[in-house]
């Protein structure tokens, strides 16, 4: 099998609420860049990587041109068995690593197909039936936070990540997560996540004032010795996310004792192939990961939902299905939330059918 042809779209993504976070970043209207990877035996794999300028160095209008540095080596190449072929990119094309993590995800999509199996059985086996998921707060006032959570939670949600920092306020951030963890009672968990916004001082006091709430801390700081510092002042479990892209960053929290729980982003990690080897390393530390991506829709769904099913059930903290939170609906067949749990797809491959006509002309085609 060889791949023939190219093509990619730019599709803007519309979030059904604005995102506020730390350091008056937002996340309203943000450009996914979608990728179709045709062969000669007439199967077509599917990528998509939607980066946000300001949360990591990526930009969706960097892909168009490592994709075409990258073409001379892609076409006429055998897509079967990802990891040889990115391989010969990453040798080709230093990092870029968000751009490649939709050409990898084609690629395992293509090899998946090709096997006629669901992708979830080429990345570890089926391990579970459905996953849980946690629901993502926007930081706005402490009031409408907590009617946010109850909404979610009445729907069957049991995890709350709540977004802090958007006001600098650090009292404010303090009201934030106790309404929300009254308004859910004990037992579900609750964690504030700064996106790396904060200070240390700041995250300290607020992981102080809330230390007798059951709190988890998500990434204050901008810095792996930052946040170690704040988890030593405030004794609260804390979860990496900005800070760790690779197994080297990964062993870095591990030493430091700073990584309860990580995120494990397919577009940070550079696609599925990098992203299972960062799974099966957190497996061996007893990390408890959220198998997620920074954003997206439908195909990063489906593809962090296969390798969240091929994970033991014991390490997932949770999964992400980001095509909820946005719009348009780029495929068919994506399972839904179903009382605060999801499943993966279960046709071959990715298992789901993109809408084409949402994407409509390709912007750039490479054969």
């Amino acid at each position: 099998m060889k791949i023939t042809r190219i093509s990619l779209w730019h599709v803007p993504l519309t979030s059904h609420a604005t995102y506020y976070m730390a350091g008056g970043k937002t996340c309203d209207t943000v450009t996914t860049v979608v990728l179709r990877v045709d062969t000669d035996a007439g199967i077509s794999g599917w990528g998509e990587v939607c980066p946000i300028p300001h949360y990591l160095p990526a930009y969706a209008g960097g892909v168009a041109p490592a994709l075409t540095e990258l073409a001379p080596i892609l076409i006429g190449a055998d897509p079967v068995g990802p990891e040889a072929l990115i391989d010969k990119l990453n040798r080709h094309l230093l990092d870029h690593r968000y751009a490649k993590s939709a050409i990898d995800t084609a690629l395992w999509d293509i090899t998946a197909q090709a096997a006629k199996l669901p992708l979830y059985t080429l990345l570890g086996g089926r391990q579970q039936t459905d996953m849980p998921l946690y629901h993502s707060i926007t930081s706005v006032a402490p009031d409408e936070m907590a009617r946010i959570a109850a909404d979610a939670q009445a729907k069957g949600m049991t995890q709350f990540q709540v977004k802090l920092g958007a006001d600098g306020d650090w009292t404010t951030d303090v009201e934030r997560l106790a309404k929300v963890r009254e308004i859910v009672g004990d037992g579900p968990l609750v964690y504030g996540d700064w996106n790396g916004g904060s200070t240390q001082l700041e995250a300290t006091r607020v992981g102080r004032a809330v230390a007798h709430l059951d709190i988890m801390l998500e990434q204050p700081c901008e810095t792996l010795s930052q946040c170690a510092a704040v988890q030593g002042a405030t004794g609260l479990p804390m979860k990496l996310d900005e800070t760790a892209h690779d197994t080297a960053t990964l062993l870095a929290g591990h030493r430091l004792r700073c990584m309860d729980a990580v995120a494990l982003k397919l577009s940070k990690f550079g696609g599925l192939s990098t992203m299972r080897q960062a799974r099966d390393l957190c497996l061996y530390l007893g990390t408890r990961m959220c198998v997620e991506d920074t954003w997206g829709g439908s195909i990063t769904t489906a593809a962090v939902l296969h390798l969240a099913a091929a994970t033991p059930a014991r390490a997932i903290l949770n999964t992400c299905d980001l095509a909820d939170y946005v719009g348009p609906d780029l495929a068919h067949d994506l399972p839904k939330r179903d009382n605060g749990r999801i499943s993966p797809p279960e046709g071959i491959g990715l298992g789901i059918m993109v809408n084409e006509d949402v994407l409509g002309t390709p912007q750039l085609i490479l054969d």
